[in-house]
């Protein structure tokens, strides 16, 4: 059962074991055929994008990183963890990396097309948020550019539990010491807010960390009407395949008619005139 909890204290009050530990990240979410950025890439081909493109929450860079060393594309990539980025710009060279915050940012130049993965876009927890985002991406896009997408599906959510039943176990070893982490998630709907409580042990007997951290649930709609207020039209929505699908999407796959799965994956074009909608 998915019982009511108390809001737990904000996200920024206590620090990220994987965000402070960027190496921890790539071995906890492994990635070794790039699928991600292929997937990316595939839609940035498939819908004409030039070739600047901006990676909103771009993480450890492994997709930014990619994307320039082997599609041939300008990457910049922006993310708000100042260990991310020091992480990106050591192992995943070549793309300009900026430590910012997706909904107040200002870079030199425009892109062809903004790239927003593994959910980042969803760290946008009010309608405020999501306003001052879509306000940075009308800022820097190129008119006719692209915002291309990866997120949960806030409409998974209606009548199902799975995700939320009970808590998830996982593991990962570095330098020899084994870290465990204790996942739970549970859903905030006044705030419509999918919240996570991880609580991580080490065998090396360091102290316990618990982290707190939200995404904002979209539905397919809202996320039309929003796009549309903002002056995109949406060229596609889908929830599969994807690179965080089961099974995950491969070259030539092509998009199932559907939007009722856990991921939701999104390529919108900004108007030519670049202004929001009315």
């Amino acid at each position: 059962m998915n019982h009511p909890r108390p809001a737990p204290e904000p996200a920024t009050a206590r620090r990220n074991l994987l965000t402070d530990r960027p190496e921890l990240y790539e071995l906890r979410f492994p990635d070794p055929g790039f699928t991600a950025a292929r997937w990316a890439e595939s839609m940035l081909r498939e819908h004409g994008a030039g070739a600047d493109v901006l990676d909103l929450g771009c993480g450890t860079g492994r997709d930014a990183g990619w994307l320039h060393r082997t599609a041939g594309r300008t990457v910049t990539g922006l993310d708000s963890s100042p260990e991310m980025i020091a992480h990106a710009r050591a192992r995943h060279p070549g793309p300009a990396y900026h430590v910012g915050d997706m909904r107040d940012f200002t870079l030199p130049g425009r892109f062809d097309a903004v790239l927003c993965l593994d959910s980042a876009l969803l760290y946008c927890h009010t309608n405020a948020d999501l306003d001052a985002l879509f306000g940075r991406l009308r800022h820097h896009l190129r008119p006719g550019g692209l915002l291309v997408a990866e997120m949960r599906n806030g409409a998974f959510f209606l009548g199902r539990t799975e995700l939320l039943d009970a808590p998830r176990l996982d593991s990962v070893t570095h330098d020899g010491v084994t870290h465990t982490s204790r996942t739970v998630l549970w859903i905030d709907h006044a705030a419509q807010l999918l919240r996570r409580t991880r609580s991580w042990a080490s065998d090396d007997g360091a102290p316990p960390v618990e982290q707190h951290s939200a995404w904002r649930l979209l539905f397919p709609q809202e996320l039309r009407g929003l796009l549309a207020v903002h002056g995109f039209t949406v060229l596609a929505l889908h929830d599969r395949p994807g690179p965080r699908t089961e099974p995950p999407w491969t070259d030539g796959d092509r998009p199932a008619d559907t939007a009722d799965g856990d991921r939701l994956h999104l390529v919108a074009r900004l108007d030519s005139c670049g202004r929001k909608g009315r």
